[in-house]
This record gives structure tokens, sequence and C-alpha cells, in this order.
């Protein structure tokens, strides 16, 4: 089994999840130390905050700096909640219901994108039903700073060495150590950075110029964010036919596929919303 793998041509994975690990016997403690993927989430909200307020700066948007950690905050609770709580119902049910206190071990991993796209709508109803806003131009504005963070937290994946792909002979397959056919020198697609691109990488170019070429937020105010709706679970949907399923199939259909293909239906219902309501919605500074 060893000459097996040694004799294979492919990249054996060998990063290191932790950005800094705690020395001594602190090591031992909770999450053990910086990790990438806690970097990832960093990166991601430090993205989106510079990206406001660069559409402040350039009157693209009327949230200053006060108001861009405002709505920072309710997008942070948000991610960070209904991530975690959609991971656990989503993908370890029984877990979840024999171990509620898994909810508060984030260190152990499990995250879901679909989970943390309903917490994101839930805190942009909140913070427009508090500041008396539509969520329609919220909405457009928030999804022109999310796929940064798609893509951080996929890289993050990818240095974890989790959520493989599929075996494959293709020349840039890499040997996942946690993989359970490691040993055998069994390629796998690093499908955690075609998703990277897929889902963070390419949907934040488009949406970009979407936002700063177009006039689609003012004539059809959600429009934009129906549009992301709908290329972020073309996206996954294609993706996860590179992607190793980690959870049981529903409906002969990987749970990223099955669950995209809801965020598809609400992009559809967005975009009907936006053209029905015409320009109706604004953004407003408080």
């Amino acid at each position: 089994m060893i000459a097996s793998m040694e004799n294979s041509n492919f990249w054996i994975h060998n990063l290191s999840p932790f950005l800094w690990e705690f020395p001594g016997k602190f090591a031992d403690w909770g999450p053990g130390g910086i990790r990438w993927y806690g970097v990832s989430y960093l990166l991601g909200f430090a993205s989106a905050y510079f990206l406001l307020l660069q559409y402040f700066k350039c009157k693209r948007s009327p949230y200053d700096h006060e108001q861009i950690m405002n709505l920072m905050t309710f997008q942070v609770i948000g991610v960070l909640i209904g991530g975690r709580i959609g991971y656990l119902l989503f993908y370890q049910g029984e877990k979840f219901l024999s171990d509620p206190l898994s909810i508060f071990r984030v260190w152990e991993g499990g995250m879901a994108s679909h989970g943390g796209f309903i917490g994101v709508f839930v805190a942009t109803l909140w913070y427009a039903k508090r500041s008396s806003q539509s969520i329609r131009p919220i909405g457009d504005l928030i999804v022109t700073v999310v796929p940064p963070g798609l893509f951080f937290g996929r890289i993050a994946n990818f240095i974890n060495g989790e959520l493989w792909g599929r075996t494959t002979q293709v020349d840039w397959a890499v040997l996942f150590p946690k993989a359970p056919d490691f040993a055998l020198g069994i390629g796998r697609h690093p499908s955690q950075i075609y998703a990277g691109v897929l889902e963070g990488l390419l949907p934040f170019c488009l949406i970009q110029w979407r936002f700063w070429k177009t006039s689609i937020t003012a004539k059809y105010p959600g429009q934009l964010a129906g549009e992301f709706l709908i290329l972020y679970s073309i996206a996954r949907i294609f993706n996860e036919f590179y992607r190793e399923p980690d959870a049981s199939l529903l409906m002969g259909m990987s749970r990223g596929q099955f669950y995209s293909l809801f965020l598809f239906i609400g992009g559809l219902i967005v975009i009907y919303w936006a053209r029905k309501s015409g320009n109706s919605g604004k953004l407003a500074a408080k």
C-alpha cells in the first residue's frame, strides 16, 4: 500500500491547517492555534468592509463608515450562526440532536454555505426592518461583497485537506491524507480550488461588472441579488460533480446540489419581484 503511494506522480497534500499553533500545553486547548479557516473569515469580512467603503467614496452607496459597520455587524452574526446551524442541520442532523453543544465547537470544522445564505438573508431582513429600508437594494449591495469570502473559505478548505474531490487520473490530482484511499495512491480532484474559482472568483468578477458598468441596481433594485443566487447555484451544482459527497444523497443528488436548487428558485423569485417592483427601493443614509 505504501509503495503504491510512493510511486504515484500526484502531489501529496501536506499543508498545515494552522497559520500559527499554540505552543506547549496550550496546543491541546480548543482550537489549538490560529487556523487558516478562521483567517479566511477575517479576510472575507475585511474585503467586504473595504469594498463597501469604496462604494461610498465613489458615490455608489450612501453608507458611510458607521453605517457600514452596523450592516457588517448584522452580516457577521448571520453568516456565523447560519453557517454553523446550517451545517449541523443539513449535514450532521443526528450528531446535532445527540450532541447539541457541538454547535459551539467551531474549531472542529463545519460551516455550510447554504446555511450562511439563510443567515445572511435573515440578518439583512432584520437590518432592513430596523433601518426602515427596502431589503432589495441592501441585498444588491450584500451580494457584491459576498464572493471574496466564498473564495477565501474554499481555499481554506483546500489548505485543511477537507471536502476533497472525486477520484481522478488528471495530472493535477492531489493525494489527500484524510481520504480513505490515500495509501493506495489514488488521486482526487482539488475540488476546493474549483469551487473557489467557480463559486467565488467568477461570480465576483461578473457581479462587480454588473454593479459598476450597468444601471441594473438603479432600474431594478434586487435583481442583482437574484442574479447572484442563480449564478452561485449553477456553479455549485456543476462543481458538485467533481466533489466527493460528504453526506448521503437526496433524490439521487448530492446535498450541495439539492440545496442549491432552492437557491436557484429563490433567485428567480427575487428577479421577478425586482422586475415587478421597478425602482421603488432605494438605499438611504441613516
